[in-house]
């Protein structure tokens, strides 16, 4: 059974990897219908969720509801309200104003027959569903629920649904430009024995005397689709604090019990270097309301707004990876990466999936920038040149098709990380690029946008045209050329491979610190130094070079 589940895995993991490397492959209705704002989502404005769930871990199936409450931003006639959740779970019903509607479905987007609503009301409509969702036998890569156990055999439930969507466990809006305003309610029913996690805090603790009991929590923030999570186990908490940029933070650890110690000994400190690193970066932690968790799980990670997962083995690096540098053991990479999600990701969050760089690219330039806070920007620089050279390859350009719900290109995460990286450099001002981050996430504070929004500010605030370095980074395959000539003392260069208008400017070895600025034309610099014949461009600059004879 185990190698079934394993062939199962590979399989899918195949067919995205050849599905992403075949832009041509052509969107079906079912992609349109759950990566666009439809007609049927376009005209309400999502409000709050409040889910309530009882997970089965026998039958590994899920009875629960949702309570959802919309407005109205224009006129609802004769349209229906779409609602999305993936096969193999169902809808057993939908209820308006305590009365059934007419529910018909095309593939997992199921549509409501609500009545007329007027402009700028609000209403709820609750939602019954149940059946055996899809389990990630690989979490969180594959998506899905894991009905896995700890050492001791106890269930574990857990889940990482970003590849798929969070309709594959719950009744959505399956859209991550719309986010709940008034965040969300989770309550989760287990037996007695175990403990429920979820996003937000803890509001209470129901013991139903039947050998059920019911965990509460509320989130206060927007939160996206994929950023809501449950947990259930064999959990212990302990509340710590932190005293941030905004005042006293809560950060809680959930781990399973035999883990306890760990809190004091290992995570407690990393949470707190990390929390210090990012609010310097970045600005306060955003979710102050929600407090901060981190909570155990039998995967890796992943970035559940302000409940992360985590399950890096509490040491340093990162589990599952081999030849790690020196750098990569320096920190718990897991643990830094996936709370710079909660400035790029969870806070800000793209409105399409297929702009994942901005949460995946900045996630990874913040690793780096954790090593500069803590050992300097010497060691930042190996740790970049480590993680990042030679490990990408250009088989497809980072943003790739809007509204089919597909993701970023397959490096988005080195590629995206490489181009921040080269932004700074290229700003060549560190204090500047420091307030950048800051006002970027500022200005963009539980929003959700689209990457042409953040390119355009990152533009703005720097005082430079980045904008056809975005365009030849985000949309192009191909990374551009630096070709040249060297005759005596004269170099000759142009950028060659590269989108109309591209002009970036770029330093090498023989020009110090006087920077170049190529275009696809010839251009020509005087050089001090004639006995040089060959031209080497540092690492910060994301280019191809080629000596032309």
């Amino acid at each position: 059974m185990k190698l079934k589940k394993l062939l199962i895995v590979f399989i899918l993991g195949l067919y995205h990897s050849m599905l992403y490397a075949q832009p041509g492959v052509i969107p079906s209705k079912n992609d349109t219908l759950k990566g666009s704002i439809t007609k049927d989502r376009s005209w309400w404005n999502l409000k709050h969720y409040a889910i309530a769930i009882r997970p089965d871990f026998r039958t590994k199936s899920i009875v629960g509801q949702n309570e959802i409450k919309f407005s109205v931003v224009r006129d609802y006639k004769n349209d229906f309200m779409q609602v999305d959740l993936q096969a193999p779970l169902v809808i057993d019903s939908a209820l308006y104003e305590n009365r059934k509607v007419p529910v018909t479905k095309y593939g997992d987007a199921w549509f409501l027959k609500i009545p007329a609503l007027k402009m700028k009301s609000l209403a709820t409509v609750v939602v019954h569903y149940s059946g055996i969702p899809k389990e990630s036998f690989n979490p969180p890569w594959d998506g899905g629920i894991s009905w896995s156990a700890d050492s001791l055999g106890r269930p574990w439930i857990t889940m990482g649904v970003q590849t798929v969507g969070a309709s594959v466990w719950l009744p959505c809006k399956e859209h991550q430009s719309d986010e709940p305003d008034d965040g969300a309610s989770i309550s989760i029913t287990v037996p007695d024995t175990l403990t429920a996690v979820a996003n937000g805090r803890l509001m209470g603790i129901t013991d139903h005397n039947n050998g059920s009991a019911t965990y509460a929590w509320t989130v206060r923030n927007p939160i996206n689709n994929y950023g809501i999570a449950f947990y259930i186990g064999k959990y212990v908490q302990d509340r710590e604090r932190y005293k941030g940029e905004k005042g006293l933070l809560y950060t809680d650890y959930w781990v399973i019990d035999y883990h306890k110690s760990k809190v004091h000994s290992y995570l407690k400190k990393e949470v707190d270097k990390t929390l210090e690193v990012f609010e310097y970066w970045f600005g306060p932690y955003p979710f102050y309301k929600d407090n901060f968790k981190m909570v155990e799980a039998p995967y890796p990670g992943m970035e559940h707004q302000s409940a992360i997962a985590y399950g890096n083995d509490f040491k340093y690096g990162r589990v599952k990876l081999k030849n790690l540098s020196y750098w990569d053991l320096k920190t718990d990479r897991l643990i830094v990466h996936e709370m710079a999600h909660e400035w790029f990701g969870n806070s800000i969050t793209t409105n399409d999936v297929t702009d994942q760089w901005i949460h995946e690219g900045f996630a990874g330039y913040a690793e780096e920038l954790f090593i500069e806070y803590k050992y300097g920007k010497k060691a930042a620089n190996e740790f970049f040149e480590a993680r990042t050279v030679g490990k990408t390859k250009n088989i497809e350009p980072l943003i790739r098709r809007y509204g089919i719900f597909e993701s970023g290109g397959s490096y988005v995460y080195l590629r995206g990380w490489k181009l921040i990286h080269m932004l700074r450099t290229i700003v060549d001002d560190d204090a500047k690029f420091r307030q950048i981050l800051r006002t970027t996430t500022q200005n963009f504070y539980h929003k959700t946008i689209n990457s042409s929004e953040l390119e355009a500010f990152f533009s703005k605030i720097s005082g430079r045209d980045l904008q056809p370095v975005f365009n030849q980074y985000l949309r192009n395959v191909d990374i551009p050329t630096f070709e040249y000539q060297i005759t005596g003392n004269l170099l000759r260069y142009r950028y060659a491979n590269c989108v109309p208008d591209f002009n970036m400017p770029i330093r090498t070895d023989l020009t110090g610190m006087t920077w170049l600025v190529p275009g696809a034309t010839w251009k020509e610099f005087k050089l001090t130094d004639s006995s040089k014949t060959s031209v080497v461009i540092a690492s910060d600059f994301y280019v191809n070079i080629k000596e032309m004879k």
